[in-house]
């Protein structure tokens, strides 16, 4: 079985994040950028397919700059088999890199293509879903978990109140959210191998983005607190001020 995890170049979860002079970027100078958490998900997942059956090649792709290839090398270095590096440009447009990925995959003869439900820095949940629409592959999004059974993947999702069961026939697509699985680090053995597994760069698909950023800007300031009292003897005011002032009462 041959399963490509799509993987994406995004800043650290817990940087501080200052919008840059231009006002149209994020100031790079000190942030440490990772594989976006979900796609770690999706990554994981197919290295426990790997461990588990053995007869399973994991292999990454990403579209990207020339700095994308650090976090390829990082999913080599936890136990991927090989890369693929579609260098260009990385948009806000989700279905420019959906073209730019389906255009490789199409002839790839992927049995399984995994990736995170969503990308932790625009936060769209676009890709996987586009993705399949462009291979005409059924697509089953936000799974906590997934097993392969023979020519069929079966997935569970968590809804409220239970658990939702999906199956669909391979090849598909499947996006991943946070489930039993914690992502590994790589290992230094890992990190050693990773030097001499294969990583192939290739231009990517172009297709122009349709959207363009305008600006960004900080959330307001929240206003001060306020204390009302102490005790028993605060509940009035704190109702009067519910009513009056918040209006939630």
């Amino acid at each position: 079985m041959k399963i490509f995890v799509c993987i994406k170049r995004v800043p650290d979860t817990e940087s501080r994040i200052r919008i840059g002079a231009d006002g149209q970027s994020i100031e790079t100078t000190g942030i440490k950028h990772v594989i976006s958490p979900y796609d770690e998900y999706a990554l994981e997942t197919a290295l426990r397919m790997k461990e588990s059956s053995g007869a399973v090649e994991v292999v990454v792709i990403t579209v990207g700059d020339a700095s994308a290839a650090e976090q390829l090398r990082t999913s080599l270095a936890m136990g991927a088999d090989r890369a693929i590096h579609l260098k260009g440009e990385t948009t806000l447009d989700g279905l420019a890199t959906a073209r730019a990925l389906a255009a490789e995959l199409e002839s790839a003869g992927a049995d399984l293509i995994l990736a995170g439900m969503k990308a932790a820095d625009d936060d769209q949940q676009q890709v996987g879903p586009m993705l399949a629409e462009l291979l005409g592959h059924p697509c089953i999004t936000v799974a906590a978990s997934l097993e392969v059974d023979g020519q069929t993947v079966r997935a569970h999702r968590e809804i409220e109140g239970g658990i939702e069961y999906v199956e669909a026939d391979l090849p598909a697509i499947v996006t991943l959210t946070k489930g039993a699985f914690e992502p590994r680090l790589p290992s230094l053995k890992g990190i050693m191998a990773a030097k001499k597994k294969p990583l192939e760069e290739k231009a990517a698909a172009a297709s122009a983005s349709r959207i363009r950023l305008h600006g960004l800007s900080y959330p307001p300031d929240r206003p001060a607190g306020k204390i009302v009292g102490k005790g028993a003897d605060a509940v009035p005011e704190l109702i009067r001020l519910l009513k009056e002032e918040a209006k939630v009462l």
